[in-house]
């Protein structure tokens, strides 16, 4: 059959063309919707311009065909070879590419918009500028292809193939690239605003002046990779890997890092503004000053020249640990768990759930915090279900009048003594009249376990300890009949041995070194903006 035959009988209504050979057939500008080129050989064949809307071309042979401003709007072209093919501007929207071949194929300014390309073939295709908008081409080869300036937002490429893509300049905004092969890929000025690329492997990419805002890049690796300017503000780097990574200038305003490893990258010129300087893994980072103003304008510059460096990360959060001399069990892990979620809802606090160890005597909850200076006030709230909260904050509070100039001295003498003293004064007006929510006081009487001694321990980033109290008994075991232990349990003898006056300075001074634990705001700025 040739190209005059099949067009009398398609204009007869016949659209059934199935394994027909019409290789180098004319068939440019021509209307075929619908038909069925089932198996058919169309290589080398002219369907410029052709319309192919809703047409079979499944299994079809399309080697080196002309496409160029070919309609193959929702056409199925599953299986289809199309090497070397001119799809330059053709309309594939909502077309079904699944399992095709396409590899160096031509597809620039092509519309691929909701197409399906999984597991298709594109290794060495020129899709410059195409729109692949909502696409799904997950587990695609996209190896060596050239994707410069594509959209591809929204689009679907879980576990695609984009080695050594050249990706610079795309909209990846919102894509879900997770597991994606991207090593050594170039996603210069790439637009990934909140793209998930959990997993993904980005090995030596070029990521130099990228926008990856909002993205998640949990679990991804980065290793050497090149993210010189790169905006990562509000970023999910939970686990990340970024050994040697360049970092240069770039923007990690209010990005989680936790658990990442910075191991030899370089820091110089970074943003830090509101991110965590413990959790990370720095050993040979590579930083010469950072940026800490809230906007990224360099009005609050930090140097790290010689040992600053050294204390200016730390991988210990600020913890509250309470340590309980009970066993914990079913009823007091209900009472508990109602005692803090009606505390968060009446008072404007930040106290993540505690991680709980459960030990045979034991029980201890540790409270991870984002910087040294909320560790005052966390210790305050979590301490409240228990008996032994009285005393712990008159010990709490009692730092306050320790922290007093002595002899009329300036209290500036000791670093950080006056800052510390507006943050406890801050701390006595915030707490007030704080306490257990009526609803709970009666569950927490019933238990046990929330009158047995207690020692409440604060651990700064820089992991200096400080007892802030312990009860008379902690630790120590009694008979069931000792009446001095009762008396214990009921506070007669339970008064609060507050920390040493030296032990408390060099606690404060270890906010210093640590740079107040967190690059983020301080507690009168989050108070004001509760």
């Amino acid at each position: 059959m040739n190209a005059e035959e099949l067009l009398k009988q398609y204009a007869t209504g016949e659209r059934n063309f199935a394994e027909t050979n019409l290789g180098e057939a004319n068939l440019g500008g021509v209307n075929l919707s619908q038909a069925n080129f089932k198996g058919a050989n169309l290589s080398v064949a002219n369907l410029c311009g052709t319309n192919l809307t809703e047409a079979d071309l499944s299994k079809t042979k399309l080697n080196v065909a002309k496409l160029s401003g070919a309609n193959l709007t929702r056409a199925n072209l599953t299986e289809a070879n199309l090497n070397v093919a001119n799809l330059t501007l053709a309309d594939l929207n909502h077309a079904d590419l699944r399992r095709s071949s396409l590899v160096r194929a031509e597809m620039a300014r092509a519309e691929l918009s909701h197409a399906n390309l999984s597991d298709a073939n594109l290794s060495g295709a020129d899709l410059k500028d195409a729109k692949l908008r909502q696409a799904n081409l997950s587990h695609a080869n996209l190896s060596r292809a050239d994707l410069k300036w594509a959209a591809l937002t929204g689009a679907n490429l879980n576990h695609a193939n984009l080695h050594g893509t050249d990706l610079s300049s795309c909209d990846f905004s919102g894509a879900d690239l997770r597991q994606t092969e991207l090593r050594q890929a170039n996603l210069s000025r790439a637009n990934l605003r909140g793209a998930n690329l959990s997993g993904a492997n980005l090995r030596w990419a070029d990521l130099s002046g990228a926008d990856l805002s909002w993205a998640d890049l949990s679990g991804a690796r980065l290793s050497g990779a090149n993210l010189t300017g790169v905006n990562l503000s509000y970023a999910n780097l939970l686990g990340t890997i970024l050994v040697h990574a360049d970092l240069t200038r770039a923007s990690l305003i209010g990005a989680d890092w936790s658990g990442s490893d910075l191991s030899g990258a370089t820091l110089t010129g970074a943003k830090l503004h509101g991110v965590l300087r413990f959790g990370v893994k720095t050993e040979g980072i590579l930083c010469d000053w950072v940026d800490l103003s809230p906007n990224g304008d360099q009005s609050e510059i930090c140097h790290l020249a010689g040992d600053r460096l050294k204390t200016f990360f730390h991988e210990t959060p600020p913890t509250v640990k309470i340590t309980i001399d009970a066993e914990f069990d079913a009823e007091a892990h209900y009472a508990l768990a109602a005692t803090y979620c009606q505390l968060a809802r009446r008072y404007p606090i930040t106290l993540t759930p505690p991680n709980i160890r459960v030990g045979r005597r034991r029980t201890t909850l540790s409270i991870e915090m984002k910087s040294d200076n909320d560790l005052f006030l966390a210790a305050y709230v979590a301490i409240l279900p228990f008996k032994d909260a009285t005393f712990t904050h008159k010990s709490l509070l009692g730092l306050l009048e320790r922290l007093q100039p002595v002899d009329g001295s300036d209290g500036a003498a000791i670093p950080l003594l006056h800052e510390m003293e507006v943050t406890l004064q801050e701390l006595r007006s915030q707490t007030g009249e704080m306490q257990v929510p009526s609803s709970c006081e009666m569950l927490l009487k019933k238990v046990p376990f929330f009158a047995a001694p207690t020692q409440t321990t604060l651990i700064a980033s820089s992991n200096t300890n400080l007892v802030l109290y312990s009860h008379p008994r902690f630790g120590k075991r009694v008979s069931p009949g000792d009446d001095s232990t009762a008396a214990l349990l009921n506070g007669s003898e339970a008064t609060p041995d507050p920390p040493a006056l030296s032990a408390l300075i060099e606690f404060i001074q270890s906010f210093q070194v640590a740079g107040n634990g967190a690059i983020a705001p301080r507690l009168s700025e989050r108070t004001a903006q509760n």
